[in-house]
């Protein structure tokens, strides 16, 4: 499998007479400058994320044209998770992976949700509340130093966070502590559409488009600017297979939906020899 390349150099124009080189350079316009990194990212992220807390879930059914309730369930469907399973939800924001992940384990089963960001979590148990789910919990934590023994997970899930997280092979090598032998870490993130046809709509939808739509419903805009100027600046789908696997991790494979423009990661940690 071969990522396409993500220039802005389509020898047609494919829609509307205009090109791909025309949708960089207008996205260009309205991308915000380069993200900070290590600790700065961590601190910037964490105050973002806590200050659109209240307008997240509105904001992710409106922009994902509540596509994002199918690719949760299609994950969890690929976590080999069993009723009286335990999972854990990384980066777990208002806690919706989190309660596909307890439907999946059921009463029997448990499901903790982890988030840096005590706002989303504290939105998150009032939704399970509300929602009658007693077999998950939500706590604040760091995905880069997740507080649990090794092994203590069937199947570790984070869910549009790993562009997030301050040391992505820290945190995904944390993930692959945390879970059993024989268990799965599955990651379902943005990323980038494949179709050439589609790059044109998809690049003006989620650069130009996306930071007005938060305005629209009185989000913070910066939130939804940083967004697009995350996934620009975060590794390709292969590249990130390659951290599972570089984490330990065995089996590694990843599945596109809508044309690329969300991926699924999916890798095995080892049984134990002896």
């Amino acid at each position: 499998m071969h990522a396409p390349t993500l220039s802005h150099t389509l020898t047609a124009d494919l829609i509307f007479g205009y090109n791909a080189s025309v949708a960089g350079e207008l996205a260009a316009l309205f991308i915000m400058s380069n993200i900070p990194t290590g600790a700065e990212k961590e601190a910037y992220v964490e105050r973002l994320f806590s200050t659109i807390a209240p307008k997240y879930d509105l904001l992710n059914s409106v922009m994902s044209l509540t596509r994002h309730r199918a690719w949760r369930r299609f994950a969890v469907s690929m976590s080999g998770l069993q009723p009286g399973d335990r999972a854990l939800d990384v980066c777990c924001g208002t806690g919706d992976f989190a309660f596909e992940l307890a439907r999946r384990v059921g009463e029997n089963g448990g499901v903790v949700g982890v988030d840096f960001s005590e706002p989303m979590v504290e939105l998150a148990r009032q939704k399970a509340s509300k929602l009658g789910l007693s077999s998950v919990s939500f706590q604040t934590g760091n995905a880069c130093g997740l507080p649990f023994d090794d092994n203590s997970f069937d199947c570790v899930t984070v869910g549009f966070g790993l562009r997030n997280v301050a040391d992505l092979p820290k945190a995904v090598s944390e993930m692959t502590r945390v879970i059993k032998p024989g268990g799965r870490v599955v990651c379902l993130e943005i990323s980038r559409v494949r179709s050439r046809v589609l790059l044109l709509p998809w690049k003006l939808y989620f650069y130009v488009l996306t930071p007005y739509l938060a305005s629209f419903f009185r989000a913070k805009r910066s939130a939804y600017e940083y967004l697009p100027q995350s996934v620009k600046e975060f590794i390709s789908r292969e590249e990130l297979a390659a951290e599972f696997e570089k984490s330990g991790l065995i089996d590694v494979c990843f599945h596109d939906l809508m044309f690329g423009a969300v991926c699924i990661h999916i890798g095995t940690k080892p049984q134990l020899v002896g």
